[in-house]
């Protein structure tokens, strides 16, 4: 199973920690990529050989309950990076206090002030 994203860092040992969060956390007994000489950190190897109907599916909702935790966190962190770098720009003339005020000496618009 492909868990590439989920990676703390594109490493093994990113891999082991994810590895120790499964394995942990989530309760399921999956295998490494990099005990099976695998070249690329982030595959597990996940064995469901003598399992019955009622145990794989335990383990498929597991499974889809981690990596929907993890898909959420990382959305929640890529909004907060966004909302960091937003910033809002006024025209000075808008933002000025007098332009704002209700006392202003400008007129308003009949428009905005129209009844239905």
């Amino acid at each position: 199973m492909d868990l590439r994203p989920f990676l703390s860092e594109p490493t093994f040992e990113g891999e082991m920690a994810l590895w120790r969060v499964i394995i942990n956390d989530v309760k399921l007994n999956v295998s490494p990529g990099s005990s099976f000489h695998c070249v690329e950190p982030g595959w597990f190897r996940v064995c469901f050989a003598n399992m019955d109907d009622e145990t794989m599916e335990i383990a498929l909702q597991r499974i889809r309950t981690f990596v929907g935790e993890r898909k959420e966190l990382e959305t929640q962190e890529k909004n907060k990076r966004y909302k960091k770098t937003l910033r809002l720009s006024f025209s000075s003339r808008i933002y000025d206090e007098t332009v704002l005020s209700p006392h202003s000496p400008i007129p308003h618009s009949p428009l905005v002030s129209a009844r239905t």
